[in-house]
C-alpha cells in the first residue's frame, strides 16, 4: 500500500479553501461559486497565472473581467492551434489553467451549478486511472453481486461523467438530475474545479490512483483512438506533453496531490489501481465498508471473479464496444488494452525515466506516495 485511507468520517465543513466573496467568476451570468467559508478548495496561484484571460469573454457578449477583479474565473474557449500536437482531432479548452475538452468548457455554467445531495458518491479518478474498474466494483456492490443488473446498459451510461457534454445528447449533469437517489457518480475533475455543491452537501468521494507512468502510457493509447480528444502525436511528443500537463484535465502530479491533500478533511477512500491488481477482495471490502454494505463471502468473491480485467475485456457493457468508431476507435487500440501493472518499462527510454522520476520528486515531495520505480 502506497499511502493510507480515510474511511468514515464525522461531519467536516469540507477541505481547505477562500470564501465566497473571493471566488470568481468572469460571466455574470454564470452562477457564482459559494460554497460555506473553507470548505472549497482554492485554485493555485501557477493555475490562475496560466490561465488565457486574453480568451476570457464569450460568445454572449458577457463582460470581460481580469485576474485582479473580484468575480473573475478564467475560462477559455477552445483555440484551434492550443495544446495540440498533431493532427486535426479537436483541441481543448482551458477553466483557470486546468485544460479541458472544448465541449465541457462550453458547458461550464451548468456544470458549476449542478447539485449535489449528501448521499451521493462520487467516483474521482485522473484518466486512465481504473475508472471502469472501480465503477464495476461499485455497481456490483451497490446490487449486492447480482450481475444481470449490471448488464442493464452500459458502464458509461450507468453513473453520469459530469463533465460528459455533446449535444444534441443528455449532458452529464442532466443525466445525473435525472437520476433516482442514492446516486453514483463519477468525474475527472481536480478538486478546485468540482461543483462547489459537492463540499457543501459533505458527499463521499472514492478516489483510486494510479502509477502515473502506467497512467502516461494508458492515457497515450487513449489518446490515439479517442476522436474526442487532440491527437496525442508520437510517443516522445506525447511524453512532453503530459509531463508538462498539458493534456486533458490537466497535470496528474497536481490532481493526485491535490485529491490527496484532502482524504482526511472529507470523507474519502482513497486507493491505489496496483493495490486492487495485488489483493482485490482486501481492496473490494473496503470500498463496501465504505459504502456500508454489509455482503457476504460468497457475494464478495462473486464481485472479484467479475470484475477481473479478462472478464470485463469480454464483456460488451464494460469494453466500450457499444461506443461508435467515431468516438472510441478500437481499430487503433482497444479501450481496455492491458490491465497490467509495469507496462510503462515497454516504452520509457532510460532518460525519459530519469528525467520522469526528479519531476516526480519534486512535485510529490512530502505526500508518502512512492510511484518511482527502476526501469
Amino acid at each position: 500500500m502506497r499511502g493510507g485511507q480515510s474511511l468514515d468520517k464525522e461531519a467536516v465543513s469540507g477541505p481547505g479553501g477562500s470564501s465566497a466573496e473571493h471566488e470568481p467568476t468572469c460571466l455574470e451570468e454564470r452562477p457564482k461559486v459559494t460554497g460555506p467559508p473553507a470548505a472549497r478548495p482554492q485554485l493555485s496561484s501557477d493555475g490562475l497565472r496560466h490561465a488565457q484571460v486574453s480568451l476570457c469573454q464569450t460568445r454572449t457578449q458577457s463582460p470581460v473581467c481580469s485576474p485582479g477583479d473580484a468575480n473573475w474565473t478564467a475560462i477559455s474557449s477552445p483555440d484551434p492551434m492550443a495544446l495540440t500536437t498533431a493532427g486535426t482531432q479537436p483541441s481543448l479548452g482551458e477553466v483557470a489553467g486546468i485544460p479541458l475538452p472544448a465541449t465541457t468548457v462550453d458547458n461550464w455554467h451548468q456544470i458549476q451549478g449542478f447539485e449535489a445531495q449528501p448521499d451521493d458518491l462520487l467516483i474521482c479518478t485522473y484518466p486512465k486511472s481504473g475508472t471502469t474498474w472501480i465503477q464495476e466494483i461499485v455497481d456490483l456492490i451497490e446490487h449486492s453481486g447480482d450481475v444481470d443488473k449490471c448488464q442493464r446498459a452500459a458502464i458509461q451510461h450507468r453513473h453520469p461523467f459530469l463533465e460528459w457534454a455533446r449535444p444534441p445528447q443528455p449532458s452529464g449533469v442532466e443525466k445525473a438530475r435525472a437520476m433516482p437517489r442514492p446516486r453514483v457518480l463519477r468525474t475527472h475533475f481536480p478538486a478546485q474545479l468540482l461543483p462547489p455543491s459537492f463540499w457543501e452537501s459533505n458527499c463521499k468521494f472514492l478516489y483510486v490512483a494510479r502509477n502515473a507512468k502506467d497512467c502516461l502510457v494508458s492515457y497515450y493509447h487513449f489518446q490515439r483512438m479517442n476522436r474526442t480528444l487532440p491527437d496525442p502525436g508520437t510517443w516522445d511528443q506525447y511524453f512532453e506533453t503530459f509531463i508538462s500537463g498539458k493534456v486533458a484535465w490537466g497535470s496528474w502530479f497536481e490532481h493526485v496531490r491535490g485529491w490527496w491533500e484532502l482524504r482526511d478533511n472529507v470523507q474519502m477512500l482513497f486507493l491505489f489501481y496496483e493495490d486492487i491488481k495485488r489483493d482485490p477482495k482486501q481492496e473490494i471490502q473496503k470500498v463496501m465498508k465504505f459504502m456500508e454494505k454489509n455482503l457476504d463471502g460468497a457475494v464478495l468473491d462473486t464481485i472479484v471473479q467479475e470484475t477481473t480485467f479478462e472478464k470485463m475485456k469480454a464483456n460488451p457493457m464494460t469494453n466500450r464496444s457499444t461506443a461508435p468508431k467515431t468516438i472510441l476507435d478500437q481499430s487503433i487500440s482497444p479501450f481496455m488494452r492491458k490491465g497490467i501493472v509495469g507496462d510503462w518499462k515497454n516504452h520509457f527510454t532510460v532518460a525519459q525515466n530519469e528525467r520522469f522520476d526528479e519531476i516526480y520528486r519534486q512535485k510529490m515531495k512530502g505526500t508518502s506516495i512512492n510511484f518511482c520505480t527502476e526501469l
